[in-house]
């Protein structure tokens, strides 16, 4: 068994002009690949296993990240079946000289795990520990259900 917060990842990616459309800011494409790299970071700590991206249920950008700025990405395992993991992630802008941050991008993506043979595989199950993790599991279970 694997706990919520065990699964938890934060990173930051530098959003670069070769990152950015016509408008100076990051485009949509390059941050749902780099929510998509750290969801599959999520999920392979949970599971243990390679995972694969199976469904993006939603994709809501809220707001641009312009050149210069990070985007910090954060996902963690909210709910697992079988062999299906879903990670909730949150990209907020950042300005690193200020560490301003305001939220841009929320999704809800799900992993299979599989095996060496590309086949899905079983998972553990998820346990929540902390008030903390009680808390993350809340808010991304409602959000998957468009109550947020």
């Amino acid at each position: 068994m694997t706990d919520l917060m065990e699964t938890l990842v934060e990173n930051r990616e530098m959003v670069q002009p070769n990152h950015a459309n016509m408008l100076e800011v990051a485009h949509g494409g390059n941050v749902m690949k780099w929510m998509d790299e750290i969801g599959a970071m999520s999920a392979m700590r949970f599971s243990g296993e390679t995972c694969v991206t199976a469904q993006v249920n939603r994709m809501d950008f809220e707001r641009p990240i312009p050149v210069g700025d990070t985007a910090f990405i954060t996902a963690y395992v909210y709910d697992a079946g079988r062999s299906s993991i879903k990670v909730r992630l949150i990209t907020e802008r950042e300005d690193l000289r200020t560490r301003e941050r305001e939220q841009t991008t929320e999704s809800y993506f799900v992993y299979v795990a599989i095996d060496d043979e590309n086949r899905p595989t079983t998972v553990p199950d998820l346990t929540v520990d902390s008030e903390e993790g009680d808390r993350l599991r809340q808010v991304a279970l409602e959000g998957e259900n468009g109550d947020s």
